[in-house]
């Protein structure tokens, strides 16, 4: 979190004493900010004030569009099937099948093909009058790969089929223009561009309707009950354009060179594809993921083995299986994201003790 976010954060914290619902002094203040704070986040993704309904992060505005819109869709006897993909974060997945199993929908899954792209055609021909809604990811959360959001929404636009766009890990990576996506609902999380954790929001086109999922209050115009995290929306407001995220590119570029010379044996998800520029998933044959996690651990590096929602599961990471990767192979995944605070030689930091560890695991097994 850069200083300027985290001193944002706390003057808010410390100047909102009053829940920003309540009529006095101190909850019209801390109405202020987070009206402010609203108007930032609007004016910067170019969409209406009034459509932004905070949130505490990318899985309660999955969570608050997906129910939002297919209770609504049972309650009117609509439509009866819901298409997402293989690769969807697990607060889209884990979702999906509960509440498609609660309203009994159809949920059709589409896997992407070998390079992680799904293919936009094997949504489109999904496509038909019963379709009640569509929800993909705009950039993976793992492998960093970039979807065809804009192409499923335009397709969708022509139907009046609404979309769920998980855009959380595009949001500061890669140019997004949400007025031009179009898109139904759109979830966003603050964390990710160095803003505070537990805070982030769903953007909702005009003319798109949900039924609130958190009931209580009516806050955030009747949309999701509960008194709003005011400093965490100051800080997320602050976070906007803070970081550049584009350096990032070269030093991943150059860690993925470095790793294959030294290690030529390695596999590197998406490398012929559009990325965000942050990630890199690669596989060690023969290693256990979660033993280099582990052992890097212990050297001071922070790495995972898949979505870090799913922390503490020695599963093989979804997304890899559904591109068809060997099971094997895809427990000896890693996932690295470097930041712009990071440079060359934190990559060749992380290259060397990889080839320590390779070879301390190795000799260990008398290989």
């Amino acid at each position: 979190m850069p200083e300027s976010v985290a001193l944002a954060t706390i003057e808010a914290s410390r100047k909102s004493l009053g829940n920003p619902s309540s009529m006095h002094w101190a909850g019209r203040e801390a109405r202020r900010l987070l009206d402010d704070a609203r108007d930032c986040l609007a004016d910067f993704l170019g969409v209406e004030p009034g459509s932004i309904v905070f949130t505490s992060g990318g899985s309660e505005s999955n969570n608050l569009a997906i129910a939002g819109h297919l209770l609504r869709v049972a309650k009117n006897a609509q439509k009866q099937k819901v298409i997402t993909t293989a690769i969807e974060h697990p607060s889209v997945l884990k979702t999906l099948e509960f509440w498609c199993d609660q309203l009994d929908f159809d949920l059709l899954t589409i896997s992407p093909r070998e390079n992680g792209v799904v293919d936009a055609s094997d949504i489109i021909r999904k496509l038909d009058d019963a379709t009640a809604m569509v929800c993909m990811m705009w950039a993976n959360n793992e492998t960093g790969i970039i979807q065809p959001a804009a192409e499923i929404v335009s397709a969708c636009r022509t139907r009046n089929i609404p979309v769920l766009i998980d855009a959380v890990q595009v949001l500061g990576k890669a140019p997004m223009d949400l007025a031009k996506l179009d898109a139904d609902f759109v979830s966003l999380s603050a964390h990710k561009i160095g803003g505070p954790k537990g805070v982030g929001c769903l953007v909702v086109r005009r003319g798109s309707t949900l039924l609130p999922w958190l009931l209580g209050g009516g806050q955030e115009r009747g949309r999701r009950s509960g008194t709003e995290n005011v400093a965490g929306a100051v800080g997320f407001a602050h976070a906007l354009g803070c970081k550049d995220f584009s350096q990032c590119v070269s030093v991943r570029d150059y860690f993925e060179s470095e790793l294959l010379k030294y290690m030529p044996d390695v596999t590197v998800y998406g490398q012929a594809v559009q990325r965000v520029g942050n990630t890199s998933m690669f596989a060690v044959p023969g290693m256990d993921g979660e033993t280099l996690l582990m052992q890097l651990d212990l050297a001071g590096f922070a790495v995972a083995s898949g979505s870090a929602c799913s922390s503490g599961k020695r599963e093989p990471s979804h997304v890899l299986q559904a591109m068809g990767v060997d099971v094997r192979l895809a427990r000896s995944s890693l996932r690295v994201s470097f930041g712009p605070e990071h440079q060359n030689v934190d990559a060749d930091a992380l290259v060397r003790e990889l080839l320590r560890i390779r070879m301390l695991l190795r000799k260990m097994a008398g290989l």
